[in-house]
């Protein structure tokens, strides 16, 4: 394979080890179809981060509207300052379907025998490189509405100014485009802390229950595997030293730990466990070497997203590690 470079000869701790490029990949002829099915959504990721990134809430006109109850003028101008970012809202919940969609797309060709991980991984580099980006753009979504709290509060003001209009027959012509239904949902996708994350968890758990005839392995060896290959490339000047930009270091690690939560959810004794086939210890010592500002989100990421970290079967000093 002419895009995979092998960068270790021997097995440490019989773990995988190859380099992934994450910069060059192109889709061979066998991929090209879901290849291009995911890379239609991925296109739009940049524009929602940007959207995201440029939430600035209503916070100040919904104020006003709650001091002043009667100015109905105060009234109007926090409606007509909520129904643009509710739409804005709408569309970044909108892309987490398609999202959704894409990753399972990804994760039928990249567990669908007679393949191992490992083997698919190596035929598969392009698709490989499309579901580190989805991690990555996931975990930086999460990243930047952990720090808008605006966005809850708008909603919830939305939500309760709606049931009011209602209330008194008025007919508002938002609700074309964000119905109660519609509403409801995206009141359960803001209220998680990282709602894409647990999109994704979501998908990959539904995934692993829909497909019974695929053994559960398949999924979460590709996760791990995914994971050890991510680790090796951050641990190894020799191959960090191969990335053509110093972005790619950070998606690095995004995608290390997008995976680990990943396997965390779905495998049934979660990443943190000893029979876990993640190398937490050396995923977490990688974490821990780089400069804190680039890892305490990622950190805090495995910290209060995974599911099985507080287990008795969780060894101490990985606890401790994280602490």
């Amino acid at each position: 394979m002419g895009n995979l470079l092998k960068v270790l000869t021997r097995e440490i701790e019989n773990y995988p080890h190859f380099f992934l490029d994450f910069e060059n990949a192109q889709p061979t002829d066998c991929e090209r179809e879901v290849w291009n099915q995911v890379n239609a959504v991925l296109q739009e990721s940049e524009s929602i981060l940007t959207g995201l990134q440029a939430y600035k809430g209503a916070g100040h006109e919904i104020r006003d509207a709650i001091q002043n109850p009667n100015d109905m003028l105060l009234q109007e101008r926090a409606w007509n300052s909520v129904c643009p970012l509710v739409i804005r809202l709408k569309k970044f919940y909108s892309f987490s379907l398609k999202l959704e969609e894409a990753l399972k797309s990804l994760l039928e060709s990249l567990t669908c025998p007679p393949y191992t991980p490992t083997q698919h991984l190596e035929r598969e580099q392009a698709l490989a490189k499309q579901f580190a980006e989805i991690l990555h753009f996931t975990l930086r979504f999460d990243e930047l509405k952990m720090r808008i709290p605006a966005i809850q509060n708008d909603f919830s003001y939305y939500r309760r100014t709606i049931s009011r209009n209602r209330l008194n027959n008025m007919n508002l012509d938002i609700e074309n485009e964000v119905n109660n239904e519609m509403a409801n949902r995206m009141s359960l996708f803001y209220a998680e802390a990282t709602p894409m994350l647990k999109t994704l968890s979501t998908a990959t758990t539904n995934f692993v229950t829909e497909n019974k005839t695929l053994p559960l392995e398949n999924t979460t060896d590709c996760l791990s595997t995914m994971a050890s290959v991510c680790k090796v490339m951050l641990e190894t000047p020799e191959y960090t030293s191969r990335f053509n930009s110093e972005d790619t270091l950070l998606f690095c690690m995004r995608v290390m730990v997008g995976v680990i939560i990943l396997y965390d959810h779905v495998h049934p004794n979660g990443a943190f466990n000893k029979s876990s086939k993640i190398d937490m210890k050396g995923c977490i010592k990688v974490l821990k070497d780089q400069p804190a500002d680039n890892v305490e989100g990622l950190l805090n990421a495995l910290k209060f997203t995974t599911k099985h970290l507080n287990d008795e079967s969780t060894p101490k000093n990985i606890r401790t590690m994280l602490q």
